[in-house]
């Protein structure tokens, strides 16, 4: 569960910053398949990664890891902590 949680909340500040996976992999440097197989969880990132993937979503590696955990709190509260 928490990866998927993971992957919805980038996919969520991404589009919040207004940027498709080619504009964020192309900011990247990256070819523009990245974005995509990391939204997938077919390309992990390490924290390196997930800093500078912030840094493109204008905001701050805490604000990546506080809404994440919000989230798995509220997953957990309704009961839905089950694996997918």
């Amino acid at each position: 569960m928490e990866t998927r949680v993971l992957l919805d909340v980038l996919k969520e500040l991404r589009s919040e910053a207004g940027l498709t996976q080619a504009q964020c992999s192309k900011e990247l440097g990256r070819p523009q398949s990245f974005m995509s197989d990391v939204e997938r969880g077919v390309r992990r990132v390490d924290l390196v990664q997930m800093r500078d993937l912030c840094n493109v979503f204008g905001v701050g590696l805490r604000t990546l890891v506080r809404r994440f955990e919000a989230e798995l709190e509220r997953l957990r509260a309704d009961g839905t902590d089950e694996e997918e």
